[in-house]
């Protein structure tokens, strides 16, 4: 992920040019389609490191994304924490106002962390975002998000990991649907590399 840094000055300035043509912004990731229902949310801790590393964190966070993101309006549909990441599926989302939410609630955590730690520095690397295209990516990305603690080996099985929706979804719709689910929507390889 972190792959820049290793590049010599050269590489860099032609990464740098081809993303000014494309008209990416230099160093964090573009946000191209902002007019669709559905979007994977992906956000980061700076190189990856588990500031998120207590189960009170992951909650501490997810409250706060609940009660942002619902002051907006938008509703998040799917979420797991881990502890260098989190993945959120949201529905009708002001595109303006996910910078704005992320900043916010990034923010006041990273000094909040950072002072409970004795740490100074990034604590967040910038979210990225994904337009869901169909049912089925819809569905796919449902299922990424509740795989996400095994693929990562956090757990052995979805279900052993607290802060993930997978525990609304079987309790509202049931084991049987989600294994349906999984059957009809697999992940496969889905998106294989970008959040590692």
């Amino acid at each position: 992920m972190y792959f820049y840094h290793n590049l010599t000055p050269e590489q860099k300035a032609e990464i740098l040019q081809y993303r000014k043509q494309q008209g990416f912004p230099p160093h964090s990731p573009p946000h191209p389609i902002q007019d669709q229902q559905f979007y994977l949310l992906t956000a980061a801790c700076y190189q990856h490191k588990p500031r998120i590393n207590t189960l009170s964190r992951r909650q501490e966070l997810l409250d706060q994304l609940f009660t942002h993101f619902l002051e907006v309006g938008s509703e998040i549909l799917a979420w797991v924490i881990l502890a260098n990441h989190y993945h959120l599926l949201v529905e009708n989302i002001e595109f303006k106002k996910i910078s704005e939410i992320l900043r916010f609630i990034h923010g006041r955590l990273a000094r909040q962390w950072n002072i409970e730690e004795n740490l100074t520095g990034k604590v967040w690397y910038s979210y990225s975002d994904r337009a869901i295209r169909s049912e089925r990516h819809y569905y796919a990305t449902l299922n990424y998000i509740h795989y996400n603690p095994v693929k990562h080996n956090y757990v052995k099985s979805p279900y052993d990991w607290e802060t993930s929706s997978i525990h609304w979804y079987l309790q509202e719709k049931g084991r049987d649907w989600l294994r349906s689910c999984w059957v009809e929507y697999p992940v496969r390889d889905y998106d294989k590399g970008w959040d590692d």
